[in-house]
């Protein structure tokens, strides 16, 4: 596997990139993408595709070249366009004599801890048996994403498949060149940023600012999905999936788009789990002493240092820990559901069963069911 960097690697092609701009799929961008992912497994890269373009497939199938609103309405045009996105990889993957399969996901699905595994143990044997997988939301039976509101046109989904496959690099391919300062279309100043360290309030503020035409999503969850993907240990580069050979060249290392680079060294599969968000059921307040034992000390979550309970979680869920200026700490299975810990926050551990009655340990999130962000 000469000039390969990467091992594993989850793709992501976006609607706007698979279109075109149009209402139809583009076959020489498709057929040269699937070209691209054809030589890199048989040189024995192990690949898994996100894929949007069912609802525009489904579009362009019925006549409904205009916006289509309500939610039924785009779950028909995914159940119509679904089969025949498929049938597209398909043929072209049979043309290099190559396997493919597809799965179906929801975020309920991946937010259950079973679900999640049975998931994760799927797709890990299609990757044994060399068989390609093109994963799409299950947009006939899921909402979020057709609402706008959670995965975002399959960006953050195609960061959760990296965290289920345990990937090395996470490729988000659509129609423009990464992340820039400013929007290009706008702004003729706007550079773009090769290399991100760390998605932080001012990567938030560029992606916000930067041009929104790029299906359901945007920038801004392209960027979320980066987030989530380096939080797990793993790369992402937002790229322009329009540049000859792109895919071949990102897994070789080379500069392309923006390089998201990891937090953090790869997390065992339950800690991945946790740090998806998925099954984030409520959270925690801290102080600043606090914050400062859990990123600094790898110390314990215990009551003196919780100010704020929100959500109404119970004892084994996982909840996402904040300092008090609002950021993000990280993310644990707390020991004690939202009312007990609402009732001993800011008293010392050897109290907790004058106040409780009971205890079920010193600590509300244990460190070794704590991910630190």
């Amino acid at each position: 596997m000469n000039n390969i960097k990467y091992k594993r690697v989850v793709a992501k092609f976006g609607t706007s990139l698979l279109t075109g701009g149009t209402d139809h799929l583009d076959d020489d961008i498709v057929s040269s993408l699937v070209a691209q992912v054809a030589r890199l497994h048989k040189q024995g890269l192990e690949l898994v595709l996100v894929s949007s373009g069912a609802i525009a497939l489904g579009r362009h199938k019925l006549g409904m070249t205009q916006g289509v609103s309500g939610v039924a309405r785009k779950q028909v045009l995914a159940s119509v366009g679904q089969s025949r996105l498929m049938n597209v990889y398909e043929r072209l993957f049979s043309q290099n004599d190559i396997v493919v399969a597809q799965a179906l996901l929801t975020r309920s699905l991946l937010a259950d801890r079973a679900g999640y595994l049975n998931a994760r143990n799927t797709l890990l044997t299609l990757l044994d048996l060399r068989i390609i997988c093109i994963v799409n939301e299950n947009d006939v039976v899921a909402v979020d994403e057709l609402q706008e509101t959670k995965f975002g046109d399959n960006d953050n989904l195609s960061a959760m498949v990296a965290n289920l496959v345990d990937a090395d690099l996470l490729l988000l391919l659509t129609n423009t060149g990464g992340l820039y300062t400013a929007d290009p279309n706008l702004d003729p100043e706007a550079t773009l940023v090769p290399e991100v360290w760390r998605v932080d309030a001012e990567i938030e503020r560029m992606a916000s600012d930067t041009a929104q035409s790029l299906g359901t999503g945007g920038m801004i969850t392209k960027v979320e999905a980066a987030k989530l993907a380096t939080s797990s240990g793993v790369t992402a580069v937002i790229a322009d999936g329009r540049e000859p050979e792109v895919l071949v060249r990102l897994i070789a290392g080379e500069s392309v788009g923006t390089r998201f680079l990891p937090t953090t060294g790869k997390l065992e599969s339950r800690k991945r789990w946790m740090v998806s968000g998925l099954s984030n059921r409520g959270g925690l307040g801290v102080d600043g002493g606090a914050a400062r034992a859990l990123r600094k000390q790898n110390r314990s979550l215990l009551p003196t240092g919780i100010k704020k309970v929100e959500g109404e979680f119970q004892r084994g869920d996982v909840v996402t820990i904040y300092d008090d200026r609002g950021s993000i700490v990280g993310c644990g299975i707390t020991n004690y559901s939202a009312s007990d810990v609402a009732a001993i926050k800011g008293v010392h551990s050897d109290k907790i069963v004058a106040v409780l009655g009971y205890d079920y340990g010193a600590e509300v999130v244990h460190r070794n069911n704590l991910v630190i962000l």
